[in-house]
C-alpha cells in the first residue's frame, strides 16, 4: 500500500497503523514522489491526500489513471485509490470520485473505520466476482452462505455465519466486542457483551476443531482472526 501525505506525523501514524493491520506500506510526501513510488512498486492501493506541495491529489490520480502500463494495473484493472483529506466540500468529493477514486474519507478520521474502508475497497476491487473470503484454509462465500475448511463444508447458524464473515472481513485486525455487537447483532444488547463470548465459543468448536487455531482472544479488547504463523 502507498500512503501519500505531506505531513510527516500523519504519514508515520498511518504507516504504523496499516503495518499493524497486516499491510505492507511505502510512503510519499509529494505528488511526484507518489507517482514515482507507484510506478516502482505497483501498490495494492493508494491512500492519497489532496493537498500536496507540488501536484495535488487530483492531478496524481489523473496521471495514474492515464498511465496504462501493466505495472499500474491490478488483476486487469486500475490500482484502487482512497482519498484521505481535510477537504470536505461536496464538490471536492464529487471531483475525487469522478476522477476514479474508490472512496473519499475526510480528516479527522477514525483509524479503525479507515482500515475497514480500505479492506472494503480491496474486496470490491480484488477481481473476484464471488467476493469469497479466505483465511488460511477457511473459505466463506457470502453469496452462497457457504463455509468450508480444508474443503470440508461447515454447518453454521445464521448468526455464526455473520460473526465469521465479520471476523474474516477484518482478518488480522483486532475487533472489539462492542464493534462485533453493532455489526453482527446490529444493536448493543444493552451493553452485555457476554453474547459475543458465547457465539465465539460456538464458532471455535466448529472452526478451530481439528485444525490450527484461527480465532484468537485479545484480552481486554476483543478478538482477531488470523492464519497460522509461517
Amino acid at each position: 500500500m502507498l500512503v501519500v501525505d505531506d505531513e510527516p506525523t500523519v504519514r508515520e501514524l498511518l504507516s504504523a497503523a496499516l503495518r499493524h493491520a497486516g499491510f505492507r506500506v511505502t510512503a510519499a510526501g509529494t505528488g511526484q514522489e507518489a507517482l514515482d513510488r507507484a510506478y516502482e512498486v505497483s501498490p495494492d492501493l493508494v491512500l492519497l491526500d489532496i493537498m500536496l506541495p507540488d501536484l495535488d491529489g487530483f492531478e496524481v490520480i489523473r496521471r495514474l489513471r492515464e498511465r496504462c502500463q501493466p505495472a499500474l494495473t491490478k488483476q486487469g484493472g486500475q490500482i484502487p485509490v482512497v482519498f484521505l483529506t481535510a477537504r470536505d466540500e461536496t464538490h471536492d468529493k464529487i471531483e475525487g470520485l469522478h476522477l476514479g477514486g474508490d472512496d473519499y474519507v475526510t480528516k479527522p478520521f477514525d483509524l479503525q473505520e479507515l482500515i475497514a474502508r480500505i479492506r472494503a475497497v480491496l474486496r470490491r476491487t480484488s477481481g473476484d466476482p464471488s467476493a469469497v473470503l479466505r483465511v488460511a484454509d477457511i473459505e466463506l462465500d457470502p453469496d452462497g452462505t457457504q463455509v468450508t475448511r480444508a474443503s470440508e463444508p461447515l454447518r453454521l447458524s445464521p448468526t455464526e455465519f455473520r460473526l465469521l464473515h465479520y471476523l474474516m472481513a477484518n482478518a488480522g485486525r483486532t475487533v472489539s466486542k462492542p464493534q462485533i455487537l453493532q455489526r453482527v447483532w446490529r444493536y448493543d444488547f444493552n451493553g452485555d457483551t457476554a453474547i459475543v463470548d458465547t457465539y465465539i465459543s460456538y464458532l471455535r468448536r466448529k472452526i478451530d476443531n481439528g485444525g490450527p487455531k484461527l480465532i484468537h482472544t485479545v484480552h481486554g479488547v476483543g478478538y482477531v482472526m488470523r492464519g497460522p504463523k509461517t
